[in-house]
């Protein structure tokens, strides 16, 4: 389970600070997707990075399965699993090698890093790739060489920065069906996604984020019966409106 408590987060630029995160809450649990949902420069990619330790909130507080990344944040890493923003993957190495590679990172041993990898092979459909050499791969065959990398210690949480961006029709229902696993598996699974659709058909919960924010939240019809609006597209635009209109 992952818990977000009022976080914040500012950057400093050329004319002025940026308040990129004001006072973001929600809970993620087990079991379940949770969807962040809102328009670009909402926050949500902001947002992510501090719950997967690679940013430190201003103010707030982060737990990942009780641990405060503030007090033990090498035991909240390995508690999680993670695709970030950037795919990059290792271009010289085999997708084999890059999984490996991280498995050896987490401490697995050579014959639980082979099992785990042959696992998610499985999962992902990569035996045709798996012993390819990265470079030249689609961004399709790079994604689920980097989510398969992150997954490699088995995680009981798992955050995804857009895990479908600028892949094709097949392979995003592959990735969708792959996610719908890790829930029935019992894990905490976080996505950020622009695509509407997506969220509606995954999310068991959705939080609506804009202007560093949470606007709303809830399940697809409990954002529809709380903007009054028929579908979620709707909701989600009215959710917005709300809050441009509070701070026009």
């Amino acid at each position: 389970m992952i818990r977000a408590h009022d976080l914040h987060k500012r950057f400093k630029t050329k004319t002025g600070t940026v308040h990129a995160v004001a006072g973001v809450s929600f809970e993620a649990h087990d079991g379940q997707i949770t969807g962040l949902l809102g328009p670009n420069g909402a926050g949500k990619t902001t947002t992510l990075r501090m719950l997967y330790t690679l940013m430190k909130p201003d103010a707030g507080r982060i737990e990942v399965d009780g641990v405060d990344p503030a007090h033990d944040p090498v035991a909240v890493r390995r508690a999680l699993g993670v695709l970030p923003d950037a795919r990059g993957v290792y271009k010289r190495l085999t997708a084999r090698e890059n999984i490996a590679y991280f498995a050896r990172l987490h401490g697995l041993s050579a014959a639980a890093a082979a099992q785990r990898i042959q696992a998610l092979s499985q999962a992902l459909d990569m035996d045709e790739i798996l012993d390819r050499r990265t470079e030249g791969f689609s961004q399709g065959q790079r994604t689920k060489t980097a989510i398969a990398r992150a997954l490699v210690h088995d995680p009981r949480n798992v955050i995804l920065d857009e895990p479908t961006n600028g892949l094709d029709v097949m392979t995003t229902r592959a990735m969708r069906e792959f996610l719908r696993r890790l829930r029935e598996e019992g894990r905490c699974v976080i996505f950020s996604s622009h695509i509407m659709q997506e969220v509606a058909a995954l999310c068991d919960r959705i939080v609506i984020v804009a202007k560093g924010r949470v606007v709303a939240a809830g399940s697809a019809d409990q954002l529809r019966e709380q903007t009054g609006e028929e579908n979620l597209e709707d909701a989600f635009v009215k959710a917005i409106g709300s809050e441009e209109g509070l701070h026009a």
